[in-house]
């Protein structure tokens, strides 16, 4: 067939034909690549230490009673000290957890961590599974009052005070680039186990169900516990919340508390 063609034609179709096997290859490739990269989760029965990661500004002060508990439960408990003063880039923040985790499982010679994330900790918790190996070696990630989807204050301060608003400020809020690429197809990628508690009296967060993740269980505390009034400073303060925590860090699946635990 080929014989019959000119020879300007002859190497035109043997250019397109190793165009089109490259392509192939190349497609080929990429497949396995990916089929390689696969997460395996890690598994459940077998509980490693547990890293928490505090709010916006870094302080550790509103995870004591949680931390303390925790370690009653007989767990290992590191806080991150977050980069930034807990105010700057949060991807940043994100590799300064998976610094903490790296060192905490080495030194309790784990194969798996709990993280807990409060308020904006819950979307460095996600960032570091997405982006920095959180999704080969994390558990479970358990969020309290995380602004999942931005919160309006965020977004009020970014418009008007631009000045007053650092960039884990910016980036909080609702619409900012780093959250449309966070929640851009999987929001609770595989790997871990995904549970996101929160408040519906949340003035911070708001509106309060911006703290909802699709794919993980979810539960307000109001949902469980009608009438109680708790703001986002105090949500992981609060007994139901703890007790509610440590739960869903068992060995035990997580699952939606009864109105039975909130006594």
């Amino acid at each position: 067939m080929l014989g019959s063609l000119s020879p300007s034609r002859r190497r035109f179709v043997l250019s397109l034909l190793a165009l089109t096997v490259a392509v192939v290859v190349a497609i080929a490739v990429a497949v396995v690549v990916t089929r390689e990269s696969a997460v395996v989760p890690v598994a459940q029965a077998e509980r490693g230490p547990v890293v928490m990661v505090p709010g916006y500004g870094g302080s550790p002060l509103a995870l004591t009673e949680l931390v303390a508990a925790l370690e009653r439960n007989g767990r290992d408990v590191t806080v991150v000290s977050l980069t930034g003063d807990g105010r700057g880039d949060l991807d940043n923040q994100a590799q300064a957890l998976e610094e903490t985790v790296s060192t905490a499982l080495e030194q309790a010679d784990a194969a798996s961590v709990d993280v807990i994330g409060y308020s904006a900790g819950g979307v460095v918790a996600r960032l570091w599974v997405r982006d920095h190996g959180g999704a080969a070696v994390a558990r479970r990630v358990l969020t309290l009052g995380s602004p999942h989807h931005g919160t309006e204050l965020a977004g009020v301060a970014t418009d008007l005070t631009p000045d007053t608003c650092p960039e884990a400020c910016q980036q909080l809020a609702p619409g900012s680039s780093l959250l449309n690429g966070l929640n851009a197809g999987d929001e609770t990628p595989t790997g871990p186990l995904w549970v996101s508690i929160w408040t519906a009296d949340d003035k911070v967060v708001t509106p309060p169900s911006s703290s909802e993740l699709e794919g993980a269980l979810n539960f307000s505390v109001q949902s469980v516990c009608p009438g109680v009034v708790v703001s986002h400073s105090e949500l992981p303060r609060l007994g139901f919340v703890i007790a509610a925590t440590v739960k869903q860090l068992s060995l035990a699946a997580p699952s939606l508390p009864s109105e039975q635990d909130c006594r």
